[in-house]
């Protein structure tokens, strides 16, 4: 549809300047985050006429979606794109491709309170006691950066946490004048120290002296017309204004399931729809997330009277399935939920024969299962199993928004505009939205394991006996030596040096002289 006064009037107050902006549809939801270098000239593309005789039937979708948007200002392209990044995996919109995976932007982390601190690239920011700086929105400019970084500053790029003369007295790195050296008794790890917090002041953007001798160096190498080595320093000198450029920090901006314009109407309509008596009250939805079988969890959101009624959410992990089976993940999820209502209605009324009218007090309305006739059909057969076949149950197809009932071969296509639709819609999209952030918090809980790979000859088994030991890294940390040395595969000079190694990635732990 053409643009309206409204968006024309907002358009025409942007500034030039750049930014993000978020797209939204009439209930208010972000379907789309894009970044710009002016803001007004980048938004105003989107409803000039000529994008709707666009060949990208995608783009002329999004277009006739967009309702309203909104849009923030920052103060550089490279803190656009890790703004849009940070939006695109809050709010997850569906017209959205790149920035939606797990992976995060590159950051810089060196932990002072180690024997002979070192530099390292990461992507998680952890609370270890280490010192970060980032994120970076190139990673090829940091990596670069740093290389000359430890050059200025003669900085270790070994990777052993408290490498020794005895096993680096042949130290290449010294050899060639890029490193100090303290591991050979070149230089105290008090002066050493003093090497690395120099190099930190320089990525906290003291760094002017160095950007001066770069471009000094560039003009020279210009005059002598040795153009290939003045573009060589030029792109150095990119790198490092890149690097060193202090990013805007965002407040997490709320992410606010909308609301139906008129809830009630919905309710009726959708009665009227699926055939239902009354308008259903309470809505369950259910979503599985299952990535390559791994953390395999699934989500079950309850809606009230049209509205999402959080306190009753719940959030399963699997117990029984092997492997990526999405039907017999659903088909665990409902016998769970519903099994257990079950036991919590008998023991509320012990003396009331086992019926479904028993329980109905605590049964929903209606379900709501994410998926077309696999997983309507795996959850109905558990219903049954239960003998809870009565309460009505339809699956929504993600494709064409079909509506699946049981023993309906023909399923139900109601129009996009449709309020009972844009309700199932919310439910479904609630769900999925739930089921994502648990399997995230899980895969996130296995990204803080890894810190045991930085320790210098921890190997699988070494971190699986841990792990089974202990159950997390943060109880490893509170474990005494003697509990450490205890594990197989773990003596008593190892679990010194791990002990150590855990105890510098501690906040609120001085660092031992």
């Amino acid at each position: 549809m053409p643009a309206t006064a409204h968006i024309r009037n907002k358009v025409s107050q942007l500034p030039h300047k750049p930014g993000v902006y978020l797209m939204k549809d009439r209930f208010g939801t972000v379907i789309y985050v894009g970044k710009a270098r002016d803001l007004r000239r980048r938004v105003s593309q989107y409803f000039h006429p000529s994008r709707r005789h666009s060949w990208d039937l995608k783009l002329i979708a999004l277009i006739d979606a967009i309702h309203d948007f909104d849009t923030h200002t920052v103060k550089s392209e490279a803190d656009a794109v890790l703004l849009e990044g940070k939006l695109i995996k809050e709010f997850k919109p569906r017209y959205n491709v790149s920035f939606r995976d797990d992976k995060r932007f590159l950051l810089l982390k060196v932990n002072l309170q180690d024997p002979i601190p070192r530099f390292t690239l990461t992507r998680l920011r952890q609370d270890d006691g280490c010192r970060y700086f980032g994120p970076f929105a190139s990673s090829g400019a940091i990596r670069r950066t740093m290389t000359n970084v430890r050059k200025k500053f003669n900085l270790r790029g070994c990777r052993p946490l408290n490498p020794t003369e005895t096993d680096y007295k042949h130290c290449l790195y010294a050899h060639i004048k890029c490193c100090t050296a303290p591991c050979i008794g070149n230089i105290s790890p008090s002066d050493y120290l003093q090497q690395v917090e120099a190099a930190c002041e320089f990525l906290d953007g003291q760094s002017k002296e160095m950007e001066t001798d770069l471009e000094e160096e560039m003009k020279k190498a210009a005059a002598n017309l040795d153009f290939e080595q003045a573009a060589s320093i030029r792109d150095m000198l990119n790198d490092l204004r890149n690097s060193t450029k202090k990013r805007g920090r965002y407040d997490r901006l709320p992410q606010k399931l909308p609301l139906a314009i008129n809830p009630e109407e919905d309710l009726i309509e959708l009665a009227q729809t699926l055939g239902l008596e009354n308008p259903p009250i309470r809505i369950e939805g259910f979503d599985i997330s299952n990535i390559s079988g791994t953390f395999a969890v699934a989500s079950m959101v309850s809606f009230r009277d049209g509205r999402p009624d959080r306190s009753s959410y719940r959030r399963f992990r699997m117990k029984s399935v092997v492997g990526q089976d999405d039907f017999a993940c659903m088909a665990e999820t409902v016998r769970r939920r519903y099994s257990r209502l079950q036991k919590e209605a008998k023991a509320a009324e012990p003396e009331a024969p086992p019926s479904l009218h028993s329980s109905a007090s605590n049964m929903p309305d209606l379900i709501l299962i994410d998926g077309g006739k696999g997983q309507l059909n795996a959850a109905r057969e558990e219903l049954k199993a239960l003998g809870l076949e009565g309460i009505p149950i339809i699956g929504l197809a993600k494709e064409f928004e079909e509506i699946y009932q049981p023993l309906q071969r023909i399923p139900i296509r109601l129009s996009h505009h449709s309020g009972a639709l844009k309700l199932l819609q919310r439910v479904r999209d609630e769900s999925h939205r739930f089921a994502n952030s648990y399997n995230a918090k899980l895969r996130l809980k296995k990204i803080s394991e890894s810190l045991l790979d930085e320790f210098p000859g921890m190997g699988a088994k070494r971190k699986a006996a841990l792990l089974r030991r202990f159950g997390s890294v943060q109880k490893l940390k509170l474990a005494s030596l003697e509990e450490i040395a205890s594990v197989p595969g773990f003596g008593g000079k190892t679990a010194e040096k791990l002990k150590g190694f855990l105890s510098a990635r501690t906040p609120g732990v001085a660092r031992q002289q």
